[in-house]
């Protein structure tokens, strides 16, 4: 267990109970017992998905989440794919977690339910006014998700870069940074620029513990630094995914709605066959070149980060750093 001595603590590791501000992406299929725990038994915040729509799984894996872990994790609710929406609240609440992200829909929506269940709520937001709007809901804290990661993405992507210190510089709210993370520079980086932790993504879909197929993870090894689409510009929802036949047959095709193309999710993710439908990833991909365990990538994260914020700090001294005594 990585041990925080008070280099990274902040508002989310205080909000979320964890020794590292690092969360795991919540994808689809993937996101479950065997990834999460390895996750939050590595300091960080593991979470359980419910995008799959698969609720009788998803309570079988939040009862494994209990047997493989003492420690915090929570569970994302993907607005979006919600198959009940009048149910998907009161499920959350009554498998005992105590975070829970929302995404792909309203902050309205739910958070004012969740709160009121004593759940902390982190909602994902694309722009600035989506900010906007979560804060008026009364959200404990926010995902800002810069267009680069992978997955689902509002048609007209911002990069990190820029949303990030937009958000951070207009509220004052524990703000995780989604999108391009992957090491302990970038981590520094999103510090330097307002957050306080970390989501990662694609990073989680290779690592060793995660259940897809290896030619899914060997795809994200080999990819290159351009090696992702951006698809369903003109429509809702978006999506950045791995460069394949079937993706790079849809990138320039703007009268199909990718979505209707998103082919037998289980061939791909658990069958290896990379054409049987749409890999999603970020663009950090190209920056992936082997498959570590959860408590590797987490660890090292970290590490790099204190590093990394030190060396800095001895190269640009402040002023009163320098002033003799």
């Amino acid at each position: 267990m990585w041990e925080n001595d008070g280099m990274l603590k902040n508002r989310v590791t205080e909000l979320l109970g964890v020794d590292i501000p690092i969360v795991q992406a919540p994808m689809g299929w993937i996101a479950r017992s065997a990834l999460a725990s390895a996750v939050s038994n590595a300091g960080a915040m593991g979470i359980i998905e419910t995008s799959s729509g698969e609720l009788d799984n998803i309570r079988r894996e939040i009862a494994m989440m209990k047997d493989l872990t003492d420690r915090p994790f929570g569970v994302n609710i993907a607005q979006a794919f919600v198959a009940d929406p009048t149910a998907i609240v009161d499920f959350v609440i009554s498998q005992g977690v105590r975070f829970v992200t929302t995404s792909a829909g309203s902050p309205t929506k739910y958070t004012s339910q969740l709160k009121d269940g004593g759940l902390t709520v982190f909602h994902v937001v694309p722009t600035l006014k989506a900010a906007e709007k979560a804060v008026a809901a009364g959200v404990d804290g926010l995902i800002v998700e810069g267009g680069e990661g992978g997955g689902f993405k509002n048609p007209h992507p911002v990069s990190t870069m820029v949303l990030l210190p937009a958000v951070t510089s207009a509220f004052d709210l524990p703000v995780i940074a989604a999108g391009g993370f992957l090491d302990g520079q970038t981590m520094a980086a999103a510090l330097a620029l307002g957050a306080e932790g970390v989501q990662l993504g694609t990073v989680m879909v290779s690592c060793r513990e995660s259940p897809v197929h290896d030619n899914w993870k060997q795809a994200i090894i080999d990819a290159e630094i351009t090696g992702t689409v951006f698809l369903n510009q003109h429509t809702s929802p978006a999506l950045r995914a791995l460069r394949t036949g079937v993706t790079g047959a849809l990138e320039f095709d703007h009268d199909k709605n990718a979505m209707a193309s998103f082919g037998n999710v289980k061939d791909l993710y658990f069958g290896g066959d990379l054409e049987a439908g749409i890999a999603l990833g970020g663009q950090v991909a190209g920056r992936i070149n082997a498959s570590r365990p959860v408590a590797e990538i987490i660890t090292s994260c970290a590490d790099e980060c204190v590093a990394t914020l030190a060396t800095l700090a001895a190269r640009y001294p402040t002023p009163a750093a320098t002033e003799p005594a």
